[in-house]
């Protein structure tokens, strides 16, 4: 059940927002009708091939990697090459919705909401491994908790307890470069896939 929303003014910008406490299989009926949520690999795999239709060839593209001179002009053509292809494609004008990971941090008592710890999600595909990449995401990330909610919280954080919520951030594709293909820098020759999403809303969503 949603808790009543507290009051966030327009000029907040679009990271100020309330923190919703959603069970995770409830969230998808509160997105708008056409927002496609990727938020696992078949939703993501699905989403991929309406874009670039198969996967790269990444070890063709990875040789000896990055002791192999051709290896970055291979990974340069294949991004160029799929930036073209994908020129008019009516996916990548789907508005979207992917999830990072966040954590509460310092409480502003401005806007009487916390600052927001964020890191990436790595979901691993039969393409490569997936990585959403927010375009100009505002450093001023605030969840906003109902009255009843701020008061559980601030005590948690009071005892040292560390708490954990979903950041959905939803957008659309930036069509001149929309998908970054790269490697992995933690596995050699494990492909990643950066889709680059120009950010229109966030929410913050806690599990009860």
């Amino acid at each position: 059940m949603l808790f009543s929303v507290p009051v966030i003014r327009a000029e907040d910008g679009v990271g100020i927002r309330p923190l919703q406490i959603l069970d995770s299989s409830e969230f998808p009926a509160t997105l708008p009708r056409d927002t496609y949520l990727l938020d696992d690999a078949p939703s993501i795999e699905t989403f991929l091939t309406a874009l670039d239709g198969q996967p790269p060839d990444w070890p063709a593209i990875y040789g000896q990697g990055h002791h192999d001179a051709g290896h970055d002009d291979r990974l340069f053509a294949l991004n160029r090459e799929r930036d073209a292809r994908r020129a008019g494609n009516p996916a990548l004008a789907r508005r979207i919705a992917f999830r990072w990971s966040g954590e509460l941090s310092r409480f502003d008592s401005e806007v009487q909401g916390f600052s927001v710890a964020l890191g990436p999600v790595f979901t691993v595909t039969n393409w490569g491994q997936v990585r959403f990449k927010p375009d100009d995401l505002s450093g001023e990330l605030r969840a906003i908790p109902s009255a009843e909610t701020l008061v559980r919280l601030l005590r948690d954080l009071a005892d040292g307890k560390t708490v954990e919520f979903a950041v959905i951030i939803i957008g659309r594709l930036i069509p001149d470069e929309s998908i970054v293909y790269d490697f992995s820098h933690d596995q050699d020759g494990l492909g990643l896939i950066m889709p680059v999403v120009r950010v229109e809303e966030v929410r913050y969503v806690l599990s009860p």
